[in-house]
């Protein structure tokens, strides 16, 4: 199974207030995002983190991903550069790319970055893009609004969709690409 998230934030106070993260504390939010985890994801299950994945320093960051079940892939994200550096942290992941497109069964796939592409590629031949970055910001919602632009002035359909841990959908924990779309679906 495969699933998806971004912007865990691990150890990022800032992000509690920036987010409106439901946590009292830095502590709670963390043990949240992993007992979530452990509970959706498992062993042999492939989950894309695309991008902001930690806050904290490499030695407890290691701590804590040691903890996460299935085979981490990453999409880098502008906070990531730092730790990647290390490679402990480095080895955490099965894969660690900028950009991935995963070609699906049914002549469809995925696009995966750390930032929305509104133009990506085959989006005009209903394949889909997770991204993350933009948080529940209002970058967020001009991506919502190209989108709908899209749709209503050129009735083309734009199957990108946010996987930002914090999102509504998302409910801090990672998704299959099933539910973000059905998510989605309700949504639109």
């Amino acid at each position: 199974m495969n699933y998806f998230i971004s912007d865990l934030h691990f150890g990022h106070k800032n992000c509690l207030s920036f987010d409106n993260r439901p946590f009292k504390d830095i502590e709670e939010h963390d043990k949240a995002l992993i007992d979530n985890w452990n509970e959706t994801v498992g062993i042999d299950d492939d989950v894309w983190i695309l991008g902001d994945f930690s806050w904290y320093n490499a030695t407890k960051t290691i701590e804590i991903f040691k903890q996460l079940n299935g085979n981490l892939h990453l999409c880098i994200g502008n906070h990531d550069k730092k730790l990647l550096k290390n490679k402990d942290v480095r080895d955490l992941f099965v894969e660690i790319v900028d950009y991935k497109e995963i070609q699906l069964s049914n002549n469809c796939g995925i696009v995966l970055s750390h930032y929305p592409i509104p133009c990506f590629n085959n989006h005009y031949y209903g394949w889909y893009h997770l991204y993350g970055h933009v948080h529940t910001s209002f970058e967020w919602n001009m991506m919502e609004r190209v989108k709908y632009e899209m749709k209503a002035l050129y009735d083309k359909e734009c199957h990108m969709y946010n996987v930002g841990c914090m999102t509504p959908y998302m409910t801090f924990k990672p998704r299959t690409l099933e539910e973000i779309i059905a998510a989605n679906v309700i949504s639109e």
